[in-house]
């Protein structure tokens, strides 16, 4: 374990993203920057490097404790890395795990019937002054 690692490697490493080529691709892609840069997958990281990692809808971000290329076991992770991401960010996960079905992605499918229940419990909810206007009244 020298003093620097690639990132790519360090990120699958710390088990941020499952493969290797995810984390390159990843920052190809200019999802991840290092001290507010974006960085190519061969940059090198060392210790107490901020790295920002954006996997939308949240922008994680994490100081290097240890920069490591060996993959390590979970228990192991918060050795290596210390999670700085804000609870703000946290908070935009947990709204968007929640309301889900309203943000659906593209060329996922037709609603499932728990979406269809959940968006039927949304339209109860709704005032029904919004529904029921009349345009003979203008």
């Amino acid at each position: 374990m020298g003093n620097e690692a690639r990132i790519d490697k360090w990120l699958w490493a710390v088990r941020v993203f499952k493969t290797r080529t995810i984390a390159a691709s990843a920052c190809k892609k200019g999802q991840v920057c290092v001290g507010g840069t974006q960085v190519k997958p061969s940059r090198m990281v060392r210790e107490g490097d901020v790295v920002s990692v954006r996997k939308p809808p949240v922008t994680f971000c994490f100081r290097v404790k240890q920069p490591i290329e060996n993959r390590v076991g979970a228990k192991l992770v918060p050795e290596m890395m210390e999670n700085i991401t804000s609870p703000e960010q946290y908070e935009l996960l947990e709204m968007n795990r929640i309301s889900g079905f309203v943000n659906r992605a593209k060329g996922l499918g037709r609603p499932t019937k728990k979406d269809r229940r959940s968006l039927d419990e949304f339209k109860e909810d709704v005032p029904d002054l919004l529904l029921d206007f009349d345009f003979d009244d203008i």
